[in-house]
């Protein structure tokens, strides 16, 4: 399996021109020139920042050109202290993995889906010269097993798109259930050797997303030791996660009931995509993983110890989620007592 050399360590910049008001204070604010030179002096390689379509279009498509402005100077800012970029389409018109955010139609309609390649275009003319320290990522966690046929030939031909502008730069792509490792096997074999297949993970589910209110079934209050038995973890997963019990269950199928959580889980949980990548001779990328801030720190820190073990032993490039804020803030307050030592292994 080839590496993604050069985005081995990295941090998103979740909540900044996606997941957010689209306000310039927001915008100016929220992460600074600052920013960019701590997360360079914490180690990383490159940062990963989600960007939704209203950052560059309006509702009716037109370009915004502030918007490929801000983005210059992220790029910029990133050159100027070392740091690789990935350029994450976080939610394209038609589509986001939130569905509070009401887009919807993208992978049934031609028309959206010509806007998503011309949007990629764009992108492609700006800034595919910097394809030495930066790499586009095409669409953030597609969410339905049924889209899996249309996202392929979205995505195929996405990369088509971009290649006669921008020949040399590298494109990630994942698969549904919200980049779920277990849709590494399904996603269209890659068109050159310039794809990488990223997943994302927040398993188990049950301890990454303790309290977190948008997980459906999820009591708020509920709390998650980590060093507990997998057949604890089962039986909580059974009582408080509905949306996502079916794939939380199969990541805990066949583990030992009586075993206390540890690296094993992780590596069961890789094997496949692993074995995948091998095959296709692609890069794997995780592009999100973390805890979120209701959960103990030590025992956040042991989950990412684990985690990130795994990763360097398949040599799989990463990007925690996030920065700041986000319920997930490595540079938040609530990370105080650990962050000397999580950003050793992150």
């Amino acid at each position: 399996m080839r590496t993604f050399d050069g985005y081995q360590h990295g941090i998103n910049l979740g909540g900044w021109l996606s997941q957010c008001d689209h306000t310039q204070e927001r915008y100016d604010n929220f992460i600074v020139k600052a920013d960019i030179e701590k997360i360079s002096g914490w180690g990383m390689d490159h940062v990963r920042i989600p960007v939704d379509y209203n950052l560059v279009e309006e509702k009716d498509g037109t370009y915004i050109e502030a918007g490929f402005e801000r983005l210059q100077k992220a790029i910029d800012w990133c050159g100027e202290y070392g740091l690789n970029m990935i350029l994450d389409l976080h939610k394209t018109y038609g589509f986001s993995f939130d569905s509070g955010e009401k887009e919807d139609g993208f992978f049934e309609d031609e028309e959206f889906q010509e806007r998503f390649y011309r949007l990629w275009e764009q992108f492609a003319t700006r800034f595919g010269k910097y394809s030495d320290r930066l790499v586009f990522e095409l669409l953030n966690e597609v969410t339905e097993k049924e889209y899996s046929d249309a996202w392929n030939r979205i995505s195929v031909n996405c990369v088509k798109r971009i290649r006669a502008i921008a020949p040399d730069i590298r494109i990630i792509i994942g698969g549904y259930f919200n980049n779920s490792i277990m849709a590494l096997k399904d996603i269209a074999p890659p068109v050159d050797d310039k794809i990488v297949y990223t997943f994302h993970c927040y398993e188990p589910l049950i301890f990454t997303h303790q309290g977190a209110y948008w997980v459906e079934g999820m009591d708020t209050e509920f709390r998650m030791p980590l060093d507990v038995s997998y057949g604890t973890y089962m039986k909580y997963s059974q009582l408080q996660i509905d949306m996502y019990k079916g794939f939380e269950i199969m990541t805990l199928q066949g583990l030992d009931p009586e075993e206390k959580m540890g690296v094993k889980f992780f590596e069961r949980l890789v094997a496949e995509a692993v074995q995948v990548a091998e095959e296709r001779n692609v890069p794997l990328y995780c592009g999100e993983y973390g805890v979120i801030d209701r959960a103990n720190p030590e025992d956040s820190l042991k989950w990412y110890q684990m985690f990130t073990s795994c990763m360097d032993r398949y040599n799989i490039a990463r990007a925690a989620w996030s920065y700041k804020e986000m319920d997930y803030g490595i540079q938040d307050e609530h990370m105080d007592s650990v962050r000397e030592e999580l950003l050793k292994i992150l």
